[in-house]
């Protein structure tokens, strides 16, 4: 009989981690670069005497790495890679203002600002950025914004100075009333007793326009753990109807990169460890089908 086609992988299609409990799936990953398993044997040699070549040759340890680089940055991979699974928010319709938190002194108290809150009929004017309130004397107060990437939403904001001001004059904190801050949709509220702030004291607090989605997480936390997780890497399907899967059955990675580049969408490449599993007595599966009829 004649010889058959060779066997051939072409292409990615996807990674899907999984729990290497539960067997559940973590999500997927679709928009891959590439994905590339390494085994890496080494040889170890018996040399001795004069002899320029080796008396035996044994087999050594096998590194096996899968290396993957993708643009997609699911709550799951700051998860698995960096140890900590993010907080995702449901749809905010009116946006949101994390509460005041004092920075250096005490600006938020009963003789300074109670809170910052969203100006009634103003949602529109929200602008996703960190901002940051700082005391002019005792009565008044300028606020800051860490960037203007949101400006243009709703009604335009604006720059003042080189130092991020967007208040062209201080406002006026008054005993349990609120104050516009302009163009931003927001108010701050003054606290409760006689208004005697301290000068260059700082308070900051963060806005989410509204939105249909959000995630935040804080990373680098002294109790993060990096969980092993299994994966499934597949193929892309080719025209002869072919399949491969490969099911690697521990796998761990730590670190990911974000990259931001100019005119560029962000790509991360990590490299994570494929490893022995004693319940399953391996390090993975191989699959291959083959769908065309004869």
């Amino acid at each position: 009989m004649a010889l058959s086609n060779p066997r051939s992988i072409f292409g990615v299609h996807s990674v899907t981690p999984y729990n290497v409990s539960t067997g559940e799936f973590y999500g997927t990953m679709k928009v891959l670069q590439s994905s590339s398993l390494s085994l890496s044997g080494e040889l170890l040699s018996l040399n001795g005497g004069s002899s320029k070549y080796p008396w035996a040759v044994e087999d050594g340890l096998i590194t096996s790495e899968l290396s993957l680089s993708f643009s997609q940055y699911d709550d799951f991979l700051f998860e698995l890679m960096l140890g900590k699974a993010p907080t995702a928010n449901a749809a905010e319709a009116s946006g949101s203002v994390v509460a005041l938190s004092n920075k250096t002194g005490t600006l938020v108290a009963a003789t300074g600002l109670a809170s910052v809150g969203i100006k009634s009929g103003s949602e529109a004017d929200l602008k996703f950025s960190k901002y940051v309130v700082k005391a002019v004397d005792a009565t008044t107060v300028d606020v800051y914004a860490g960037s203007d990437v949101d400006f243009q939403r709703g009604t335009d904001g604006v720059f003042t100075n080189d130092l991020l001001k967007i208040t062209a004059t201080p406002l006026t904190i008054a005993t349990d009333t609120a104050v516009t801050i302009p163009d931003h949709g927001l108010e701050l509220t003054g606290g409760s007793g006689t208004i005697a702030m301290v000068a260059d004291e700082t308070a900051t607090f963060s806005v989410r326009p509204p939105n249909t989605s959000s995630m935040d997480v804080v990373i680098g936390g002294a109790g993060d753990v990096f969980p092993e997780w299994g994966a499934i890497v597949m193929a892309q399907k080719r025209g002869t109807g072919e399949m491969f899967e490969i099911d690697l059955y521990r796998v761990k990675a730590v670190g990911l990169p974000i990259g931001f580049t100019t005119n560029e969408w962000s790509n991360a490449e990590i490299t994570a460890q494929a490893f022995y599993d004693s319940t399953r007595n391996g390090v993975m599966s191989i699959r291959h089908i083959n769908t065309m009829k004869e």
